[in-house]
């Protein structure tokens, strides 16, 4: 049986809709999955005609009648976007209820057991901050509707494989966060991950917080009181562990395959090495050539991958945004919900 995937639509106003468009008009997607779109029919439908493409929309109010068919794409219709209003690029309330809504319908499916995994495309901050939906992203909108408590931010893409002590607070707060029982519950939830991904027997490296990894309590004690604590307990459990690892070389030796996965303390010191190994500029366009890695949710009672990139309003509309992270993100979708029906 192939999986039923759960995509959510994204910011309607942003790439999203086009990005789902381009990844199911592949065949090998639909040969490997059946993909179903959650979102508004009519903006997917209008995304369609500005492609040029030549895709059917099947607006359904039920995962049963989907007919998850190359050439058709099933759009679980929200009807939450009135399509006159929608302006390509602009924040609104509108299109951030639409974004949030999707993502809240495509979470009570996989919960329901309607669907097998979830993929997520972008959604923007500040339109459903307008909308009245104060959460700060995916993450804490799937752990809140989950009723999860331990959950992390993982970014994969080939070798290099990333995930969070700390995502979205200040940097101020996050080496306050950085705890020993923090670390040891991200170095577990990547252990499994990993054996998720078929790496039998993972090889985990841990970042220093501070310069050089502390230098031995010279440049901070973060790594002596919290972090080395953390990697002790974690090796004597069985997971194999290496670190604190100063991050300005660790990144470029996971990129050449020497860890399994690595653990960023916080958000920039985890996305800016993932980002640039994985994005292409094209300084000549003024854009993204290629956008490449998944962002999952580790700890989550269902499958939730997505996109690693964001709206890209100053692009919508035009049809030159990259699919390649949909893409990805649709296969470690089918990977891991084929791991989990073992």
């Amino acid at each position: 049986m192939k999986p039923k995937i759960g995509i959510s639509m994204g910011d309607p106003a942003g790439i999203g809709p086009e990005i789902c468009i381009k990844a199911l008009s592949l065949p090998d997607v639909y040969n490997r999955c059946n993909p179903l779109v959650v979102g508004d029919a009519a903006v997917m439908q209008h995304t369609v005609k500005a492609l040029n493409s030549t895709l059917k929309i099947n607006a359904i109010q039920s995962v049963k009648d989907a007919k998850f068919e190359f050439g058709t794409i099933d759009v679980f219709d929200l009807k939450n976007v009135v399509a006159e209003e929608l302006l390509s690029g602009i924040v609104s309330a509108m299109a951030g209820n639409a974004a949030f809504e999707a993502v809240r319908k495509v979470i009570d499916l996989a919960l329901a057991e309607e669907i097998d995994a979830t993929v997520t495309a972008p959604i923007n901050k500040e339109s459903i901050h307008k909308a009245g939906h104060k959460f700060s992203g995916h993450t804490e909108i799937y752990a809140q509707f989950t009723n999860t408590a331990k959950f992390a931010m993982l970014l994969a893409d080939e070798n290099l494989r990333v995930i969070h002590a700390t995502t979205h607070v200040s940097l101020r707060k996050a080496c306050d966060l950085c705890k020993k029982e923090r670390v040891l519950e991200v170095i577990s939830l990547l252990n499994d991950a990993c054996i998720q991904f078929g790496i039998e027997k993972p090889h985990i490296a841990v970042a220093g917080l501070n310069p050089h990894a502390g230098e031995n309590g010279l440049f901070g004690d973060e790594e002596i009181n919290e972090i080395i604590p953390a990697i002790a307990e974690a090796n004597s459990l069985g997971f194999s562990v290496e670190g604190p690892v100063p991050p300005d070389t660790m990144f470029v030796k996971a990129v050449q395959g020497k860890y399994d996965g690595c653990v960023a303390m916080y958000h920039d010191q985890g996305h800016i090495p993932f980002k640039l190994e994985g994005f292409q500029w094209d300084n000549e366009k003024q854009t993204m050539k290629s956008v490449k890695g998944v962002n999952i949710t580790l700890g989550l009672p269902i499958i939730r991958t997505s996109v690693d990139h964001g709206t890209a309003f100053e692009i919508a509309g035009k049809g030159i945004a990259s699919a390649d992270a949909m893409l990805v993100a649709i296969d470690y979708a089918i990977l891991m919900a084929k791991y989990r029906k073992k």
